[in-house]
């Protein structure tokens, strides 16, 4: 029986107009029926958040097809390629709102004005008519909408509650409602709009045109229109629009709207240079390495799309509730209303009762308590250089209690030096010089992207020596690599290599380099021994060594995890016990697991999930991707240049401050309370109504006032989460 490939799932998120009030079971009904697209895998869609984060099969349908089924479901499309007009357009949409309160709130006024002066009747309903008209648009378009899709929400609930009162001669009581239900709707349009609008604002970072240097002369080119290799120039004070390397000019580049650093970084020719961030000082020639749709930048902005779109655990399970609830509440109202009057009681005082506890029952505060929390915390993450890749990664950090580290470019600066040198003694070659050693051994490492290659490359570079063409490269990874130079096979590699590797063969001098390479090692050094084949014998001709350093501020982010609740803090690298420890014992490591390979530090990071259940690995985001793809929250140091960073973990941090790790863990468990504080007031301001209309009755202006204020409260108290700092 023959196999059927599973299919290659995309995903894309596509930006909608806001529609109705708070209610989500007009979403649902609409992801229901896009779900039934063929193709479509899975979809998640916010009127609240404005988007729809869609998959589907590539080999089914395409995103231009599936942005014609979304406008066939009369949803209305955002054009999203200028952040100006979408934010002239949100906050137009929003002075409108303001403008509708205002007219609710004069309209109620003048009606209770005209009452106590027993003004003519006219007058009143005219007033009353302008209050419940502009008080009731939105939340009426909506429940239509709503109904549209065969689903109740809270805006029907409101509808209904208002005319009820309207219907018993409460004429005030149904405006009140009104009023400030659009009024908390358009303080929760605000506040969710305020956190999006922190991350929108991402799009602004990037220039729309470069100056590019054709035949010498500067054109001025749309971004979308540079290639790879074209060089640009930029000047002072201007923004740098597309990632490059610097190949002329020195000067000192702000880089805060991207990675987090408070401090201007240098650059001279050489450096990388990433879109969105700002030249200071000096005129820079910059080469084109990535196109604008796949700069930093770029990419940066899509990540941040795709964590709008994705919720928290919680705010799922109350979308899921939301329409049963809705109906629920409806049921208790009809119950509140048939049974009594079956029972004798009079209609007036029946139908006034069951319309406070439809108010009180409504469940507003609920549905607006997560997205105001977690999209603010997502926000104020990315105003940090921190970025979360959906707002479940939020609620993750919260219950995180251990941490793995990779070491090297993690702990460590990653800047590795090379520091010894050395040729063996009795190799029978005397020739060989150690300037002929490291000659040989950077042409076999000039092939690898290890940071020890890197370090030996560069010592080469920096001795002025001439470096061969290697042939034949091969690398085992986490133990060494080999090439043919001049026609010799030269092996450079660890312990591991040596005895496993080319454990079958003969090798000349291996006691003696074990040896040395433990001497080095006992020194904190990363060693590795070189060796040279010839026919069939291999004989070890010189090692290297090399060192590392510990970042700043690695041992108070430790203790800052601590003080966090952090029960268990491990490293995990490939480098030999004696250095790991030494670097451990620095920074205040609990655990060192040392020399493992990649697929080790997997099943490393698998043995601590079953011990501790929450753990975040933290690794540069390269030959650290199996172990952030297998804890339970990946975290990536220093993603802005790198991409299996961005496509693997699930935090970034856009720069290598060592500080941002307790921040995240920090802002997580701040959010969670925010939760938990947002749920206690929306459930207990519902449970303390309730509980008093049954046992004693309250007025509806009063039930009003507990509801809609409840939903304030949580709205501004998720807003908080924008200020955050560890």
């Amino acid at each position: 029986m023959g196999t059927t490939d599973p299919p290659t799932l995309a995903t894309c998120t596509i930006h909608i107009e806001r529609r109705g009030g708070r209610g989500k079971a007009g979403a649902r009904a609409l992801e229901r029926r896009l779900q039934r697209t063929p193709g479509v895998h899975d979809v998640d869609l916010s009127f609240r958040t404005e988007s729809a984060r869609i998959s589907y099969d590539e080999s089914v349908t395409s995103e231009a097809a599936i942005r014609q089924s979304v406008r066939e479901q009369n949803v209305t499309l955002q054009d999203q390629t200028d952040a100006r007009t979408d934010e002239v357009s949100t906050r137009s949409d929003l002075r409108r709102e303001v403008v509708f309160v205002g007219l609710t709130l004069l309209g109620m006024l003048a009606g209770v004005a005209t009452g106590w002066l027993d003004g003519p009747r006219p007058l009143l309903w005219a007033s009353y008519s302008v209050a419940y008209g502009f008080g009731g648009w939105y939340g009426l378009m909506g429940a239509i909408d709503t109904l549209r899709d065969r689903a109740v929400d809270i805006d029907l609930l409101m509808i209904v509650a208002a005319v009820g009162a309207l219907s018993i001669g409460a004429p005030f009581e149904g405006a009140m409602l009104l009023f400030l239900f659009s009024l908390s709707n358009t303080l929760q349009h605000y506040a969710i709009g305020r956190s999006r609008r922190a991350i929108k604002s991402l799009v602004e970072m990037r220039p729309d045109e470069a100056q590019v240097l054709r035949d010498g002369v500067e054109v001025t080119v749309p971004i979308d229109e540079v290639a790879v290799g074209d060089v640009f120039v930029v000047r002072p004070g201007e923004k740098i629009p597309l990632d490059g390397i610097v190949t002329s000019g020195e000067s000192t580049v702000d880089q805060a709207s991207l990675t987090g650093e408070s401090i201007p970084v240098p650059k001279e020719p050489g450096d990388e240079v990433f879109g969105g961030t700002i030249n200071e000082s000096g005129s820079l020639e910059i080469e084109v390495t990535r196109q604008a749709h796949d700069s930093a930048i770029s990419r940066l902005i899509h990540m941040v799309e795709r964590a709008q779109s994705e919720k928290a655990p919680t705010q799922r399970l109350i979308d899921r509730l939301e329409q049963p609830y809705v109906l629920g509440v409806f049921g208790l109202t009809i119950a509140a209303i048939t049974i009594p009057l079956a029972l004798g009681s009079e209609f007036t005082s029946t139908f006034y009762r069951a319309m406070t506890l439809m108010v009180a029952a409504s469940p507003c505060a609920v549905i607006i308590s997560t997205p105001a929390a977690v999209l603010s915390a997502i926000a104020s993450g990315g105003r940090q250089g921190v970025l979360f890749k959906g707002g479940e990664h939020v609620e993750t950090a919260a219950r995180i209690d251990a941490v793995a580290f990779d070491k090297t470019g993690t702990l460590t600066q990653g800047d590795t030096q090379l520091t010894d040198v050395l040729v063996r003694d009795g190799t029978g070659d005397q020739t060989l010089t150690e300037d002929g050693l490291l000659s040989i051994a950077a042409a076999v490492q000039a092939r690898s992207e290890h940071h020890l290659a890197r370090a030996t490359v560069q010592a080469a570079n920096d001795r002025s020596l001439d470096i061969p063409d290697a042939e034949r490269f091969q690398s085992v990874a986490g133990k060494g690599v080999k090439a043919a130079v001049d026609g010799r096979t030269i092996h450079i590699g660890n312990r591991s290599y040596f005895e496993t590797v080319l454990g079958d063969a003969a090798i000349d001098g291996l006691e003696p380099g074990l040896d040395r390479l433990r001497t080095l090692e006992a020194e904190g050094k990363t060693s590795v021994l070189v060796a040279r084949e010839s026919q069939s014998e291999v004989s070890v001709v010189g090692w290297l060594a090399f060192t590392d350093t510990v970042r700043p501020g690695a041992a108070e982010m430790i203790e800052d995890l601590r003080s966090l609740g952090v029960e268990h803090i491990v490293m995990l690298t490939g480098d030999n016990e004696r250095v790991a420890q030494r670097i451990a014992d620095e920074v205040g490591i609990d655990e060192v697991q040392a020399e493992l390979l990649p697929e080790e530090k997997v099943a490393t990071i698998d043995g601590l999930v079953e011990q501790h259940e929450n753990v975040a690995m933290v690794g540069d985001g390269v030959n650290d991707a199996p172990a952030l793809a297998t804890a339970t929250l990946g975290i990536a140091m220093g993603g802005a240049g790198t991409d299996v960073a961005l496509d693997t973990a699930d935090v970034v941090l856009m720069g290598d401050d060592l500080s941002k790790i307790p921040y995240v863990l920090g802002l997580g468990r701040q959010t969670r309370r925010t939760l938990t504080i947002n749920l206690a007031i929306a459930f207990g301001a519902i449970a303390l109504m309730v509980g008093t209309i049954f046992l004693r009755g309250i007025p509806l202006p009063l039930a009003v006032v507990g509801h809609e204020g409840s939903t304030v409260i949580v709205s501004l108290n998720g807003l908080r989460l924008l200020g955050f700092r560890s």
